[in-house]
């Protein structure tokens, strides 16, 4: 399989999210402001290599909490 991220809403912060695209790992690039978002949905797509390749779609929903309150 190979992974990639679709979409990512707020679309402004597409830089703070990568993926490996063989393991499907996602990690953090940047640093989260709970201030200014507070809510992130990534859509994640997964191919194969076969002839001809299928795909399936999930929806990946983090919910920043503000550690200071």
């Amino acid at each position: 399989l190979v992974y990639d991220i679709d979409t990512i809403v707020p679309p402004s912060d597409r830089d703070l999210f990568s993926i490996d695209v063989n393991s499907g790992e996602i990690r953090l690039t940047g640093t989260l402001d709970f201030e200014t978002v507070n809510l992130y949905e990534l859509h994640i797509k997964g191919t194969d290599k076969g002839t001809p390749p299928l795909s399936g779609h999930c929806k990946l929903v983090l919910e920043v909490v503000d550690v200071n309150d």
